[in-house]
């Protein structure tokens, strides 16, 4: 039997453990408070931060009322001694923290309240099995040692909590974008402090009032005073705010969605610090006060956890200490900018580049969506659903023509996505039910994005794959937690120190991975970075800045054709399998172009139409140039991952010429359009018909080694497809130079001289 000396280390690990776990859970949930502020671009990104820590500080010393689900939420501690609940307890941190930082690192939001709440059951489980079996007992006295019938009701808490966070946040976006329309400004000024004086309402209740119950600092006194007082705070918050907005936009027009989102920001993130606080503390506070009750027992290692079951009230300095690392986190973490990002990424307005691609489910799920909608508009008059139409038409929405200060969505779907987020998330708090507010937040921005019609026939496929990625992640964390906690905790009981210090050595070794992979993320986002169009207001100007992308984008497929030729020559697979994969980089980066030449294309005038047609006609030279060179590097890792027979001698020296060609026609196209200037054009000219040369010469010498039998089925297809994609990618070089030239004009007799290629 261990001494409690080593459950003394215990305690101080599990302190240790929530320090670390609220690092990683923070930066998982950051997301849950910042994504509307962000998105709307509400007020520059420091003051939104401050705002932010602000409501976590404050938020914690209202989640006292929560840490009682880590202590008995889940299990009966009365069943349960001090050494016991210790290992259940290390087993759910050292399973919470691996998991959460597993999601950062993919930047996919999940819920730190669903991972304890599975990870508490799941230790508790094992826990209880091993005790049952010791006492040859049987199984269904496991439903004496797990608190059922409280699991189940946060179990189906939560799941409710996804059906009436995304209801609630189309209902209100749907009336208030009613009420408001995209262009809201006129509106704003008839409507606006009645409707911000109920939103602050809404928000005093349901913090102010219903969160009282669980502040630490509150005496019971002053709870029964605001429990008497309920409508007169409210009514007076009321009338005050409806006074105080409409002198603001009245005398001093300002635009007074801000100051609610920012009211809204400060109001989610205190309701997240007060209800999420016990996911990342109440497990090691638990494991604190046990060995606290056992220590002063006359045999700390025997006697039941019965005390945990009583009502403790949390001091205010440790709550406060917590908040502070949460807002230390909060500013540093970069894996928190990453799962915002995705969230943001899924509500925007306008359509983008999309993150995730199409998948059958969500094709099948936007088709129903598509034709109950058809139905349902049979049930109103044409003169009802033309009004409507009229007041929810997205086409008012008018966007800042500076990509960089765009935001993602306005305020008036920000306002509600904080507003209906935080009433629900402090509604569970006060009936100290530890909901997720990652899929309340989230639900509610899906909920208000679909009601705002963001999900357009464009992009409604890939904003749904990405919903359904994100909620199938919530469950896979239920599953994952369970049972990565059951198995842990059956490690620490049977094999005790050893067993432990293996689980740390393994948690060690998957937080280095995870930083490796996140790191390498982090900098292929960056890397595209390069290709974004910040400035579309000048349509010349924005012009030259498709042609210096397009320079990046060109060294980038150049320098991967280098490796891949010798890759090839060499049948080197690792370095193939490498290109693949920065394929999809590329290809990532050729989208992103052909976006922004879209928008170019909508701001150039009709006087400008014959460059229109021109520079149009880049987007189908990009695709063609992208597809041929993917088609080229999987082509070429696919024949050699299978195995199949390696490039001929003479073929390696055949595609030796023609991996020089391409390599100087793409170095010299790239040159032009990073210097604005046109470099040895009948150079590159030249060089595409000595290509074609080659090409036939080594089209009859490949005829004459299939006839002898020297050059396989699948070894000629892939000469046939390498020289063939390198052709055409020369061609379309050559094309974009003509564009190039037409849209600055560089040299009017040049425009006569362009050689005649095919219609391709």
């Amino acid at each position: 039997m261990m001494g409690i000396e080593i459950f003394f280390i215990a305690v101080l690990l599990l302190m240790a453990f929530a320090v670390m776990d609220l690092i990683v859970g923070v930066s998982n949930d950051a997301v849950n408070f910042l994504n509307s502020s962000i998105g709307s671009k509400v007020a520059p990104y420091k003051v939104i931060m401050v705002v932010a820590s602000l409501g976590i500080l404050a938020g914690v010393t209202f989640s006292s009322g929560m840490m009682e689900v880590a202590r008995k939420g889940i299990f009966h501690p009365q069943f349960f001694t001090m050494p016991e609940l210790i290992m259940i307890f290390i087993a759910v941190m050292v399973t919470d923290i691996l998991l959460l930082d597993l999601f950062n690192t993919h930047g996919l939001p999940t819920s730190t309240t669903v991972s304890v709440v599975f990870e508490l059951l799941g230790a508790a489980v094992a826990m209880s099995v091993i005790k049952i079996m010791q006492s040859n007992g049987d199984a269904m006295a496991l439903g004496e040692y797990i608190n059922t019938g409280k699991a189940l009701i946060i179990v189906f808490g939560i799941l409710l909590s996804i059906i009436v966070a995304f209801i609630s946040g189309m209902v209100v976006q749907f009336i208030s974008r009613l009420i408001f329309t995209f262009d809201y400004q006129e509106t704003l000024k008839r409507y606006g402090a009645i409707w911000g004086s109920i939103a602050m309402s809404v928000i005093t209740f349901f913090i102010l009032v219903k969160g009282a119950k669980g502040a630490s600092f509150m005496t019971d006194e002053a709870i029964k005073w605001i429990m008497a007082h309920t409508l007169l705070i409210m009514f007076l918050i009321f009338i005050v705010t409806a006074v105080i907005f409409q002198i603001l936009i009245s005398f001093f027009k300002v635009n007074i969605l801000k100051p609610i989102v920012l009211v809204g920001t400060f109001a989610l993130a205190m309701a997240f610090a007060a209800n999420d606080l016990v996911n990342f503390i109440g497990v090691p506070l638990a494991g604190l006060y046990a060995y606290k009750t056992a220590i002063i027992a006359a045999d700390p290692l025997t006697i039941t956890m019965g005390a945990l079951s009583e009502k403790v009230q949390s001091q205010t300095l440790l709550l406060l200490i917590a908040g502070a690392i949460m807002v230390f986190t909060l500013w540093l973490s970069k894996k928190a900018k990453t799962v915002t990002e995705t969230e943001i990424s899924l509500s925007q307005q306008e359509e983008g580049t999309e993150r995730f691609e199409s998948i059958w489910l969500s094709r099948i799920i936007v088709n129903m969506v598509a034709s109950m909608m058809s139905i349902f508009q049979i049930f109103f008059p044409e003169n009802i659903r033309k009004l409507i139409a009229r007041r929810i038409d997205p086409g008012k929405y008018k966007p800042l023509k500076n990509l960089a200060d765009r935001p993602s969505f306005d305020l008036v779907r920000a306002s509600v996505n904080l507003m209906v987020a935080s009433a629900v998330v402090s509604f569970a708090t006060s009936m100290k039910l530890p909901l997720s507010t990652t899929y309340v937040t989230f639900m509610v921005a899906m909920g208000s994005s679909f009601s705002d019609q963001a999900w357009g026939r464009e992009s409604a496929v890939y904003r749904v794959t990405g919903v359904l990625t994100v909620i199938g992640g919530w469950f896979m964390t239920a599953l994952i937690a369970f049972v990565t906690a059951f198995i842990f905790a059956n490690v620490i009981f049977y094999f005790h120190v050893p067993g432990f210090m293996a689980l740390i050595l393994f948690a060690g070794i998957m937080f280095m991975k995870n930083h490796k992979k996140h790191k390498g993320r982090a900098e292929e986002t960056e890397s595209l970075k390069i290709f974004n169009l910040t400035q579309v207001s000048d349509a010349h100007m924005a012009i030259s800045s498709t042609f210096d992308h397009m320079a990046y984008l060109l060294k980038d497929i150049r320098e991967s054709f280098d490796v891949t030729f010798d890759a090839l020559f060499k049948e080197d697979i690792d370095r193939l399998t490498l290109e693949r994969k920065k394929v999809k980089q590329i290809q990532l980066g050729a989208n992103i172009i052909i976006a922004n030449i879209f928008k170019v294309l909508r701001l150039q005038q009709k006087k400008d139409a014959r460059i229109s047609f021109k520079y149009a006609q880049t987007i189908r030279r990009l695709q063609k140039l992208s597809d041929g060179h993917r088609d080229t590097v999987a082509r070429s890792c696919k024949h050699i991952g299978n195995n199949h027979k390696g490039l001929l001698d003479v073929q390696i020296e055949e595609l030796k010429k023609i991996k020089i060609c391409i390599l100087d026609i793409l170095l010299k196209v790239e040159t032009s359009f990073k210097k604005k200037e046109i470099f040895n054009y009948q150079n590159i000219i030249d060089q595409y018909q000595y290509m074609r040369e080659l090409a036939n010469q080594f089209n009859q010498s490949q005829i004459e080694r299939i006839r002898k039998d020297e050059s396989k089925t699948r070894l000629t297809i892939l000469f046939y497809a390498i020289v063939g994609n390198c052709l055409m990618i020369a061609k379309q070089n050559i094309k974009l130079l003509e564009i190039f030239n037409e849209s600055f004009k560089f040299d009017k007799e040049l425009s006569n001289s362009y050689i005649k290629l095919d219609s391709q």
